[in-house]
């Protein structure tokens, strides 16, 4: 079996997925939506209010937009893993497949790197086409669009392999079901975290950071969408003070080299758990 046949496989197998064609037209139709939203927004907000508060409208739908995006990202991710490994089992396939002379460790490295390209793809067309709407409609320029989208992306990735580890360890239900969990409370720790600044409490700002570690999955958005903000939104927003400036599902700071090595490492650990409990696995 030649090299990389496996990613090729897998990335056919979730393209020819109908559930995947019914989400590539979905997100056409979210962007389309987008652009006839955006447009009648700003061009009302230009007519009737000052610079300032038309750029600020600019800078809010475009910060809505990309945080929808960051939830398809996401469960584009979920859908991926989810029965990445248990559904082959569950199938017979891997039985032929790894009859040949293929190892496991191989196969399961393969088929992570074909939903990974899936999922950055996905991520960087749909946060670029939508930048690129804003920029069109409100000349809407990103502190930095490709660090935003990079972060965008590295979500992806975290989430991508923390379904490969569960679906190691669990049926395909029941990985969904702790993965899409696990997700959940990372967004509400982030809003904990977010709250805990504003009231000045570290318990919970504490909890907060602690399950970010866990899954830092929204912490990767915050990061991103820090990026994703004008320099006048960004002042504008700085003005209402540090955090809440940016609001509960915002960002107000960039990501610390230690959340992005981190977040790296996180998918390298995740990847080699589940190599280990792959190879282990009676199927």
């Amino acid at each position: 079996m030649s090299a990389l046949t496996i990613t090729r496989l897998s990335v056919k197998e979730a393209v020819s997925r109908r559930l995947l064609l019914a989400g590539a037209l979905l997100s056409l139709a979210f962007l389309v939506l987008f652009a006839l939203g955006f447009n009648a927004l700003y061009s009302r907000a230009a007519s009737e209010a000052g610079q300032t508060e038309t750029a600020q409208v600019g800078g809010i739908m475009t910060m809505l937009g990309v945080y929808i995006v960051q939830f398809l990202v996401a469960f584009l991710a979920l859908f991926l893993a989810t029965g990445a490994v248990s559904s082959e089992i569950d199938s017979g396939t891997l039985h032929a497949i790894l009859a040949r002379p293929l190892s496991r460790r191989s196969w399961l490295g393969q088929r992570w790197l074909a939903f990974a390209g899936t999922i950055a793809v996905y991520a960087m067309l749909m946060a670029g086409l939508l930048l690129g709407i804003a920029q069109v409609i409100a000349g809407y320029g990103a502190v930095a669009p490709w660090r935003a989208m990079g972060l965008l992306v590295l979500e992806g990735m975290v989430l991508l392999s923390l379904g490969f580890l569960g679906s190691t360890l669990w049926s395909t239900l029941a990985n969904g079901a702790v993965v899409f969990s696990l997700f959940g409370m990372a967004w509400l720790a982030g809003i904990i975290e977010f709250a805990g600044e504003m009231v000045g409490n570290d318990l919970m700002r504490n909890i907060g950071i602690a399950v970010s570690l866990l899954v830092p999955s929204d912490a990767l958005w915050r990061g991103a969408a820090y990026y994703l903000q004008s320099p006048a939104f960004l002042a504008a927003s700085s003005a209402v003070g540090d955090a809440g400036g940016a609001g509960p599902f915002g960002g107000s700071a960039p990501p610390s080299a230690a959340l992005i090595g981190w977040s790296i490492a996180y998918v390298v650990l995740l990847l080699a758990m589940a190599a280990r409990r792959f190879g282990r696995r009676d199927l």
